[in-house]
């Protein structure tokens, strides 16, 4: 496969109202313990997790197989460096499909909303 591209846009407001509504069982299903620890220290906890939704659902249609092959929400986890830039870290079943190949992502979010874009390419 060559490059491809994902991107997504989410309110804000769903990702938290998901929170609210269901509480523990949607965030141990969408994120990891990393992704919830690095956010919960954000001055806008909930636009730092939609980004990393928008980035999950951003990697699965640069992929274009969704959910389809088994993969789980949290097969994707989105890290930060020791200078703040977004990494993917993929595992279980997105971790098989991708093999080798590179996936790079950018982030952003305002109080409204939030968007990722992912590349998938050569390594």
């Amino acid at each position: 496969m060559t490059e491809s591209v994902g991107i997504d846009l989410v309110e804000v407001k769903r990702i938290q109202k998901a929170a609210e509504r269901s509480g523990e069982r949607f965030m141990k299903r969408i994120f990891t313990e990393r992704e919830r620890a690095y956010c919960q220290k954000k001055g806008n906890e909930y636009g730092s997790l939609a980004a990393r939704f928008a980035a999950k659902e951003a990697v699965f249609k640069a992929l274009g197989t969704g959910w389809s092959m088994g993969a789980k929400w949290t097969d994707i986890e989105v890290i930060n460096d020791a200078l703040g830039k977004p990494e993917v870290v993929l595992h279980g079943k997105i971790k098989e499909l991708v093999g080798t190949k590179h996936v790079a992502i950018s982030l952003t979010h305002t109080r409204e909303y939030a968007q990722a874009v992912a590349v998938l390419g050569k390594q």
